[in-house]
């Protein structure tokens, strides 16, 4: 039986703490914490997608630090922003190429007939489903942004 991703996160914890690799073990505690914390506030263990959100939200948001660190003349934080994104991308799937992107983009324009952006969020919905997190939002929406403002 495959182990949850929260579960995985767990055990990659101990795992860390055992290897002493405080780097690491850093990261997949704040992970297991906010992990903890939804569990908490949904008052029920996570699902896998649940948990596959949360850790998509803490990759933009240490993608985002690491920008302004860069930004900002500060070489040492974007290299640990950078270590902790590559740490929680561990934990995400593949992210879908931009030939796979546009095929998928393109059919669920032609399944829902959409014509105009009028139709943006029922694209958007469907495409961000069915992309599972395998890629970002704002590249979805600049895809259909050009196909339906055509």
């Amino acid at each position: 039986m495959e182990a949850n991703m929260a579960e995985r996160l767990h055990a990659d914890m101990i795992t860390a703490m055992k290897a002493r690799d405080k780097e690491r073990l850093s990261v997949l505690r704040m992970l297991n914490a906010a992990v903890k914390d939804a569990a908490i506030a949904k008052k029920a263990p996570l699902e896998d997608d649940e948990v596959l959100k949360l850790l998509m939200s803490y990759a933009k948001k240490r993608e985002e630090a690491r920008e302004e660190a860069v930004k900002a003349g500060r070489p040492e934080l974007a290299e640990k922003e950078s270590y902790e994104l590559s740490v929680v991308k561990a934990y995400l799937p593949e992210a879908l190429s931009d030939e796979e992107l546009t095929e998928l983009v393109e059919s669920v324009i032609a399944e829902l007939q959409a014509s105009s952006m009028k139709d943006m969020g029922a694209v958007m919905k469907l495409c961000q489903e069915r992309a599972q997190g395998r890629a970002d939002g704002s590249r979805i929406s600049a895809l259909v942004r050009s196909r339906l403002g055509r």
